[in-house]
């Protein structure tokens, strides 16, 4: 068994159980041990710059002992560890991914806003987390012109044909591999293609859009190819889709087990981490839940 576990990350929300559940089913797909987190917030008036955490305990916290109680009749197969920590969830979260295969959280908890689709602490974890953190979107989630696709499993993957994210590739084929699922790697291209004459004025449209497409399906297939060989009981293929990246994988979606994105690497103009705006966008609305993948560590 790996010694990395899976982190579930529980407030007692209705959405944090549902992350619960999802993690549980992917500690079991990995053998892996399960890891069960609640942060205990520090109030709004304390001192919101200093990140303190108290030791881990095991006992004496209602939200974990709900969970026990949850978990007591279906976790014969699974090692579960609870702990309960104090100081600032979007802090902290990120922190416990050193040591994790995956983090794993609801789209809302029971601080903030209501009305908010994603919550502060899902976006620091995507954004600063060192493992792979999947965020599980409440149900019922619609999604505009959702694609028609052949029913079964599917794991959906963005590729940008420009810059391959090599780290989400592998982990999606990865996680298809685990779920019996196809792989169905999703690449947009920019249409329509506008051209500039002269100034304030339009050059016709030239370029052929089944050209542009296939081109845009044809580099996605090369870049999938390497580990098509590497696991070939994975069936996987490539869409190309005209407009922007986010909408495209939105759209592909519904239905999925799971949509994988990459985060982006930092960057001596930008050194802070970034998640990029086509995975906000997607951790945002997407019907299914989302991994976000960090890069791998640079070399030094």
């Amino acid at each position: 068994m790996s010694t990395a576990p899976v982190i579930a990350a529980v407030d007692g929300s209705d959405d944090s159980l549902r992350a619960l559940d999802w993690a549980l089913d992917a500690a079991r797909r990995r053998d892996a041990p399960l890891r069960v987190v609640h942060v205990r917030q520090y109030a709004a008036w304390g001192q919101p710059d200093v990140m303190v955490a108290g030791d881990h305990e095991e006992a004496g916290d209602p939200v974990l002992d709900e969970v026990r109680d949850r978990l007591a009749a279906d976790t014969a197969d699974v090692t579960v560890e609870y702990v309960a920590m104090e100081g600032a969830p979007s802090a902290l979260l990120p922190e416990l991914g050193a040591d994790a295969q995956l983090l794993v959280l609801g789209s809302r908890g029971r601080g903030g806003f209501a009305s908010l689709i994603l919550g502060s602490n899902g976006v620091a974890a995507a954004r600063d987390a060192r493992c792979p953190v999947v965020v599980v979107p409440r149900p019922g989630r619609e999604v505009p012109e959702a694609l028609s696709v052949t029913p079964g499993p599917r794991v959906v993957v963005g590729v940008d044909v420009d810059s391959p994210d090599e780290a989400a590739l592998a982990f999606a084929f990865a996680e298809a591999a685990r779920r019996g699922a196809r792989l169905q790697a999703v690449a947009a291209y920019p249409w329509p293609v506008r051209f500039w004459a002269t100034a304030g004025e339009l050059a016709p449209q030239t370029v052929d859009q089944g050209e542009v497409e296939q081109e845009t399906r044809t580099l996605a297939e090369g870049f999938l190819a390497p580990y098509v060989k590497e696991q070939p009981h994975v069936s996987a293929g490539a869409l190309a889709l005209p407009g922007d990246a986010a909408g495209a994988l939105v759209s592909a979606s519904q239905d999925a087990e799971l949509v994988v994105v990459g985060r982006h690497r930092r960057r001596l103009s930008a050194p802070a981490r970034m998640m990029g705006s086509v995975t906000q966008a997607v951790l945002l609305h997407a019907a299914s839940p989302v991994a976000v993948i960090p890069p791998p560590p640079e070399e030094s």
